[in-house]
């Protein structure tokens, strides 16, 4: 297996950190990864937050779910799918832009992930871990004010990084599912109860799936953190439809 198929596959989160600092070429090599991922047009649908602000951090500890590991993370990006700027830059060009749709943002939603996977990747080459929150989307409000977001710029992703302490490093990737539950031939195919059951049968040896599926649809699916994450994108989505012409 070559080194690359390597680090993707042992990749994993890592949310505890050593207190050692991630050196400015290891940030700027992270940054170069993430620059030169796959994206659509080559338009970059893009903006990458580099939060250093220690009051910022200790904010988005707070506002993402209360995870303070946020807060002393060496490096925190913010992966903003943005179409202000391109917005703004046709209606420079005299090109009396439509305002952006909400297919127009999945699509820079799509550009924003494949540049935070390639961050990923590249800083766990280096032996950096990182964890993917999530929860940025949620908070709309705040979130606005607190990073200037303008109408056309949405987080999609928050990264953290850092050297993961050894318990850490030595903690087992969770198991994914197999391979002939995820990847369908030529057309989707849905899963009768019996493949279902099958797909979870190595994660339920010491909980039934019954009470595994439970719990997860109260701790994820029917969480507060959901309920909150999809006011927020609603709301973000509204803006998409209904944002006012501002001078650029």
């Amino acid at each position: 297996m070559n080194e690359v198929m390597q680090n993707l596959i042992s990749r994993k989160s890592v949310r505890v950190y050593t207190p050692q600092p991630i050196s400015p070429e290891h940030r700027q090599a992270i940054l170069t990864a993430a620059v030169h991922a796959p994206t659509a047009g080559n338009q970059q649908l893009y903006t990458i937050l580099d939060i250093t602000d220690q009051q910022i951090k200790d904010t988005l500890a707070k506002t993402c779910d209360n995870q303070p590991f946020i807060a002393s993370a060496p490096l925190v990006l913010i992966f903003c799918a943005d179409l202000q700027k391109w917005y703004d830059a046709y209606r420079a060009a005299g090109c009396q832009p439509r305002h952006p749709g909400k297919g127009d943002l999945l699509l820079a939603v799509e550009d924003a992930l494949c540049a935070a996977q390639n961050a990923v990747t590249a800083a766990w080459s280096f032996g950096i871990g990182s964890c993917y929150i999530g929860d940025v989307m949620e908070n709309y409000e705040i979130h606005q004010e607190l990073l200037h977001l303008p109408a056309y710029v949405y987080p999609a992703a928050m990264l953290v990084f850092g050297y993961p302490t050894p318990q850490q490093a030595e903690r087992e990737k969770p198991e994914r599912f197999a391979m002939e539950h995820i990847v369908h031939q030529n057309a989707y195919r849905t899963m009768q109860e019996a493949e279902l059951r099958s797909m979870f049968a190595s994660r339920t040896k010491t909980k039934g799936f019954t009470d595994l599926l439970s719990a997860i649809y109260k701790r994820k699916y029917n969480s507060d953190f959901s309920a909150e994450m999809n006011r927020s994108a609603e709301k973000y989505m509204e803006a998409f439809t209904f944002a006012p012409d501002t001078d650029s």
